[in-house]
């Protein structure tokens, strides 16, 4: 009975680990997915610049080469430009999107809708670029936090469920 009593108690410190760990690394997954976006936005950049192609095959193409998150979100873009817009198409995708970024993160991502699609080249680059400056910000403040607040979690996760082991002892 001691032994069963032992190995719940084992259980309950690990799985209190494990959730400390799950909370800590959404840090690390909004840094990822917002260097993905900066480094996508920098081929949508490229390509309305020097390819010349529609917006669509741009989005499918970035969708091909980004990871899980970002290439659903340039994915689900380009499937709603066949009924609307560019920039209503890609408010719209980034406000459905399910990924691990902060509201004001989409609120960024949302500026680029203002004139994609509907002003010549240069000014749909001028607005990626006031884009990426703004998610350059934004990623410093994911660096900050993840610094801060990943080993807060993984720390916090294992106290809790050694403060629930000795209680319950």
């Amino acid at each position: 009975m001691q032994l069963i009593k032992y190995f719940i108690l084992f259980l309950i410190l690990i799985l209190a680990t494990m959730i400390g760990r799950f909370l800590s690394k959404k840090y690390v997954y909004r840094l990822e997915e917002l260097e993905d976006i900066k480094n996508a936005l920098n081929i949508l950049k490229s390509k309305i610049k020097f390819t010349y192609e529609p917006i669509p095959e741009i989005f499918e193409e970035i969708s091909k080469t980004s990871s899980r998150n970002i290439s659903e979100l340039f994915k689900t873009a380009k499937i709603k430009m066949n009924d609307l817009t560019a920039n209503e198409a890609w408010e719209e995708a980034v406000g459905e999107s399910q990924n691990n970024l902060k509201k004001e993160d989409k609120d960024v991502l949302k500026t680029l809708s203002k004139l994609l699609g509907q002003t010549d080249v240069e000014g749909q680059i001028s607005q990626i670029e006031i884009t990426e400056n703004f998610l350059e910000s934004k990623i410093q403040e994911a660096i900050e936090e993840k610094k801060k607040n990943e080993k807060l979690y993984t720390r916090l996760g294992t106290i809790m469920g050694l403060a629930i082991v000795i209680i319950l002892c």
